[in-house]
């Protein structure tokens, strides 16, 4: 029995495998690929040669039943049929295999048509096509990415720069090998900032998806960069956030262009404001004059009439009310330019020694008279312009109920398009200027900017409020423009621009200094906007640029770096410029210093305040104001040279 068994599984077997081989190699054969698909044709020649064996293993089996003492006889038998039956499972294996292949032997064939081969080929093409498609538009991204003129820094979640384009090195001054691997603290500036960039990092690393913000960084050479800043999170395949990506623009001459603007806007707010004021005021003079007059002639008429002394005394206190009362509408008609000037020819030197003379002695103020040394010719109403003077002048005094300096002069200014710093909406050109200082209490922004308004006053039950409003008709009448200096505690400086009817012989202009090479000038301005434009005119000139915007943080950002000149701000917050210029001189004596202010130059003089030689920059300044300044304090020039 066991005989019978192992002869028909060799039939099988060999029927199958002779199927399979028939299987392969027709379609190979139909398909003209005999010569070229070698792996079918091995195929079917190794089944060919499996069916070839099992067939003699049948036909020595049927030899072995006709002879029962042949060969395959006793103990062969069943080794063999085990043989057998491992490689039909083999076969069996690799039919079910071959078919799973799909992709490769569609149908389960080993071979595949030439239709096949085709639509194979187009879908190998498109894929090459889209794989090269995809990896051009990373190369065009990539190319963007490394030319663009913003920085784009690539970020771990530990801060350090694991990615650094071209914009970044025009940015901030180092190449990506240098770059690359350090902490972002190289560009921060400050202990303060980096610390401020790792707490965004830790925002995008628990999942915000985009920060925007505007920060202050430095150049490699130390001078500061104004920043607007995006930062993104980088995921990897799974999503988890493995870095950020951070992009930053420089935003220092847009900054400077909005100060600009806002500039305009409150000078432009600020005109409508008072045109409207004037409006409304004159209307209110005219129809109260209408009413005074009405009230003054019937009082006469009354006290013509009456013959009992103490109703034509009362009457009298009437009459002297009216008049009062007058005067203010006359004021501000002046105010709206509704009260006839009568304009002349005059030299702002007589009329600031008048205003001297005028003021006799104060008890406890020092008044200092600071004429300019060629006249100054003017044409504007003498009688107001003294109005003007005095009512400034009083205002000063009562600014300084313990007493104080008061500083008078007179000199030239030019209006400039590219002046930094507050200055009058007047069209540019030279100016004759009187200004009025004082070291008395000084203002807040909010009364400063209101001070000219009619009625306004901080003193309720001492005056109308008329004063400084009328002196601001008076001026624009005469073609000029009034403005108003001030810090509380500090003291308050008014100047006064009249269009010149004679420009004097004005001095040659300068040329313009030589440059920076490099030299380090340690910034010190509480005012962003000016700090911004100081910083810039001195980097395109070739100086580098340590910018602070108060004197504490300049001891800090300095350190114990060298800097080879300081331009500071006189009055600040926490600590005078010539406190700060103490301080640094500790470690650098003759350090040499500029200072600037809003504050004239005659009035921190006089007052002492600065050194009398040091150089002096009067906001608002030009680029070659400043620059000036700065070369003279390098070559050690004195302010009588500037």
């Amino acid at each position: 029995m066991p005989e019978q068994v192992y002869l028909l599984g060799n039939l099988v077997i060999m029927v199958a495998y002779a199927a399979i081989m028939v299987a392969i190699i027709v379609p190979v054969a139909r398909a003209r690929q005999l010569w070229t698909n070698k792996l079918g044709v091995a195929t079917a020649m190794i089944f060919f040669t499996c069916s070839v064996g099992h067939g003699l293993h049948a036909f020595m089996a049927i030899r072995g039943l006709d002879h029962p003492g042949g060969h395959l006889g006793g103990g062969w038998i069943w080794p063999s049929a085990v043989w057998d039956a491992f490689t039909g499972v083999i076969g069996v294996y690799y039919w079910t295999l071959r078919r799973s292949y799909k992709v490769l032997l569609e149908g389960g064939t080993i071979y595949s048509s030439p239709g096949e081969q085709n639509r194979l080929a187009e879908a190998d093409a498109r894929e090459l096509e889209a794989r090269n498609a995809a990896e051009k538009h990373r190369g065009f991204l990539a190319a963007v990415v490394e030319h663009t003129d913003d920085a784009i820094i690539g970020v771990n979640l530990d801060g350090r720069v694991t990615a650094w384009n071209r914009g970044a090195e025009r940015l901030f001054g180092f190449n990506a090998g240098a770059a690359i691997g350090q902490p972002m603290s190289i560009f921060s500036g400050d202990a303060g900032a980096a610390a401020d960039q790792m707490a965004v990092i830790a925002r995008i690393r628990h999942g915000e998806r985009r920060i925007h913000y505007e920060a202050r960084r430095v150049h490699r050479n130390g001078s500061p960069l104004e920043l607007s800043i995006n930062v993104t999170p980088i995921k990897d395949a799974s999503g988890a956030v493995t870095g950020a990506s951070i992009t930053a623009r420089e935003i220092s001459a847009l900054k400077e262009a909005a100060d600009q603007r806002r500039t305009e806007e409150e000078q432009a707010h600020q005109k409508q404001r008072m045109e409207s004021l004037g409006k409304l005021a004159g209307g209110m003079a005219h129809d109260f004059n209408n009413i005074l007059a009405i009230i003054t002639n019937y009082t006469e008429f009354a006290i013509e009439d009456s013959d009992k002394p103490g109703v034509r005394e009362d009457l009298d206190h009437v009459r002297s009310a009216a008049g009062r009362a007058q005067n203010l509408t006359r004021q501000l008609l002046t105010f709206t330019r509704g009260d006839g000037a009568r304009p002349q020819d005059l030299d702002l030197n007589a009329a600031l020694a008048d205003a001297r003379e005028a003021l006799g002695e104060s008890p406890g103020i020092t008044i200092v008279g600071r004429p300019a040394p060629e006249p100054l010719t003017v044409r504007a109403d003498p009688a107001q312009l003294q109005q003007v003077l005095k009512s400034l002048t009083d205002n000063a005094r009562e600014a300084m109920p313990d007493g104080g300096t008061l500083v008078l002069e007179a000199n030239t200014a030019e209006i400039s398009a590219a002046a930094r710093g507050p200055q009058p909406a007047l069209p540019p050109g030279p100016y004759a200027r009187l200004l009025v200082s004082d070291t008395g209490v000084g203002m807040p922004p909010e009364v400063a900017e209101r001070v000219f308004e009619p009625f306004f006053t901080t003193r309720p039950g001492q005056g109308a409020g008329l004063g400084l409003s009328t002196a601001y008709g008076i001026i624009s009448e005469a073609g000029g423009s009034i403005a108003v200096y001030s810090e509380p505690g500090v003291g308050t400086t008014f100047r006064i621009y009249l269009p010149l009817v004679a420009a004097p012989a004005r001095p040659e202009r300068r040329e313009r200094p030589p440059g920076g090479d490099g030299r380090t000038v340690l910034v010190v301005e509480h005012e962003p906007p000016l700090l911004r434009a100081a910083t810039r005119i001195l980097t395109v000139a070739g100086y580098q640029v340590i910018a602070a915007a108060t004197a504490p943080e300049a001891l800090v950002v300095v350190g114990d770096r060298d800097v080879d000149a300081v331009l500071t701000d006189v009055v600040m917050p926490d600590m005078t410029g010539p406190r700060l210029v103490e301080l640094l001189r500790e470690r650098r004596p003759g350090l040499p210093v500029v200072y600037m202010s809003g504050y004239s130059n005659g009035m921190l003089d006089v007052t002492g305040v600065l050194d009398a030689r040091a150089p002096f920059v009067e906001k608002p300044f030009t680029g070659d104001d400043l620059l000036h300044g700065v070369h003279d304090a390098l070559a050690g020039r004195t302010r009588s040279a500037v």
